[in-house]
């Protein structure tokens, strides 16, 4: 690929084994030599094709940070062991179609894991900051866990003040169209952060997202349909109301 005069910073959201969607989107993006591409976590499960997800990335030595699925397949198989309630947890939660697509392939599910523990939780680019759920607005970075990087949801989208003052929150984790006034395909965005989980398995989106955090565009691909767009992150986000999330939180909690 050619080289080009200002490398972008491209963050793809959560691929869910979805392989063939993942190269459609990375033929919309057209990466270039000097570009970062930066992935979101949720590599795996759901779809059918994870091994392959993860294979990709990890020989390409793309940048992820590790999310909730992934988390629970580590917590199934913790160092030499397999611990039976977790597995059986990965399992229900779209775990069989991962283990299916390593077709036997022990020796390659186990170079992964041994990848996977090393992912880290976060990502400090600067101005952008990547993590895969997002954060507990209460609790200073260094007091968190991957409980909540990797599984937080209401605590964080109902925030109604910028957790960094200088940094935007890059998130997955939670499909968008689940969040009250956002429709499939949509980007969501509160104060501080933006969410690009699109939902690619959900049967009702398909949307796979690519967003670049330097000239903010949005890059997405449809898997059920194989369209395809490129967006203006204006165009293609809903700004959340974060007293509307705070009440949606609080009927939750009842």
């Amino acid at each position: 690929m050619s080289k080009t005069s200002l490398s972008r910073q491209i963050v793809v959201g959560d691929v869910h084994g979805h392989y063939d969607g993942l190269m459609h989107l990375l033929e919309q993006v057209a990466p270039g030599d000097d570009d970062n591409l930066y992935f979101l976590g949720d590599l795996i499960d759901r779809g059918t094709q994870s091994a392959q997800v993860v294979e990709f990335v990890r020989k390409n030595g793309y940048a992820c940070i590790r999310g909730n699925h992934e988390q629970m397949l580590l917590d199934a198989f913790p160092g030499q062991k397999v611990a039976i309630p977790a597995l059986q947890a990965w399992l229900y939660n779209g775990g069989h179609t991962t283990y299916e697509s390593y077709n036997h392939q022990i020796t390659l599910l186990l170079d992964h894991l041994d990848w996977l523990r090393e992912l880290p939780l976060y990502i400090d680019l600067g101005e952008v900051w990547l993590v895969h759920a997002g954060v507990d607005p209460r609790l200073p970075i260094t007091a968190q866990t991957s409980e909540e990087f990797c599984w937080i949801r209401e605590e964080f989208h109902s925030v109604t003040e910028p957790y960094f003052p200088d940094k935007t929150i890059i998130v997955g984790h939670t499909i968008t169209l689940t969040i009250p006034g956002v429709g499939a395909g949509q980007l969501a965005r509160g104060p501080g952060w933006i969410g690009i989980d699109t939902g690619a398995y959900h049967p009702r989106s398909g949307w796979l997202t690519a967003l670049d955090t330097t000239s903010w565009l949005v890059y997405q691909v449809n898997v059920q349909d194989r369209l395809a767009r490129v967006l203006s992150l204006a165009e293609a986000v809903v700004d959340i109301d974060p007293e509307r999330m705070r009440s949606r939180r609080q009927l939750l909690s009842i």
